[in-house]
């Protein structure tokens, strides 16, 4: 029975558990940006990188099983609506552990920056290709995770400056910021005239934050100074993050889900970004980038103990 279970268990592992590689690592390098910036301890940044790392093998061994095992169940996630745009979030963890171990060990995150760039770019050709000529889709299925294949494309610019030709991480970036204001609007009209998104799904409205707080740290190394629109992105992701915040009682009132990691990465994101202004311009960012880091780390333990604690009780991988 033990073992039946188990196998079960293993064929609903779920592609959306990058998430959790993706929300750690980006606690990483806002720790390590706090070090640069506030003289944070540097250890805790180094030690969560390595965290972050040893949890992408453990997801990337994991899946591979089910792949191996259960191809079938992978072939779903790949043809579902949502699932689909989470095989992204691989790609991302890559380019996310890149810039976590680029003054660290330059060589490795060479490697994860090439992998996670051009299996990233390969993510988003299949996907644009899947919306494109689509069977299936429709506007109930629009939500913020919609961003990741596609808009994820402006991470690759934040190491990509350092490894390779300029002109290679501007076509990333333009691919990220053209199609993040083309998916925005969809989203918005999908939550503005349809039904609100399910609960399950609803911590994903943090997603919102994400690309304009990224597009800002990464067009900063393309550009190198903070000029108007840079600004533009990062007050759009600030004005993004105080809306969510106001309807903070919404999100607490939410059971755990997986797909709570949502709120992680996005949290890093503008913590990053914060740190960065905190840099350029200094005064009430650096208090903001203090609350910011405080509660993303709060956020982050929170997470990572109630995913323990469901997995033990097995609430997760489970059919839906």
């Amino acid at each position: 029975m033990t073992d039946k279970r188990s196998h079960n268990r293993l064929e609903h592992f779920p592609i959306s558990f990058f998430a959790t590689v993706m929300g750690t690592a980006g606690l990483a390098i806002a720790w390590q940006k706090a070090h640069a910036v506030l003289g944070a301890p540097q250890l805790i940044g180094q030690a969560l990188a390595w965290w972050a790392l040893a949890l992408f093998a453990l997801v990337v061994l994991i899946y591979a099983a089910k792949w191996a095992g259960h191809p079938a169940a992978v072939r779903a996630e790949l043809g579902h609506p949502v699932k689909l745009n989470f095989f992204a979030a691989s790609s991302i963890s890559l380019l996310l552990l890149s810039v976590a171990f680029l003054a660290e060990l330059p060589g490795m995150a060479y490697g994860f920056w090439v992998a996670g760039a051009a299996l990233h770019l390969a993510f988003t050709l299949y996907v644009m290709s899947s919306w494109i000529h689509h069977t299936h889709y429709q506007i109930q299925h629009a939500n913020p995770a919609w961003f990741i294949p596609v808009v994820g494309n402006v991470i690759v610019p934040v190491a990509g400056v350092g490894f390779a030709p300029a002109e290679l991480s501007w076509f990333f970036f333009s691919i990220g910021i053209v199609f993040w204001l083309a998916l925005f609007t969809i989203v918005l009209y999908r939550l503005f005239f349809h039904e609100p998104l399910p609960a399950r799904l609803t911590p994903m409205l943090f997603i919102l934050i994400a690309p304009p707080a990224v597009g800002f740290i990464a067009y900063l190394k393309l550009a190198g100074e903070l000029d108007a629109f840079a600004r533009i992105l990062y007050y759009t992701a600030l004005f993004l993050t105080l809306l969510l915040a106001s309807n903070a009682a919404r999100f607490f009132r939410l059971p755990f889900f997986l797909s709570s990691w949502a709120y992680s990465f996005p949290l890093a994101a503008i913590t990053i970004a914060t740190l960065a202004m905190t840099e350029r311009v200094g005064g009430a960012f650096a208090s903001l980038s203090l609350v910011l880091l405080g509660v993303l780390s709060v956020v982050l333990v929170l997470l990572t103990v109630r995913s323990f604690m469901a997995v033990g009780r097995g609430e997760i991988c489970q059919p839906e």
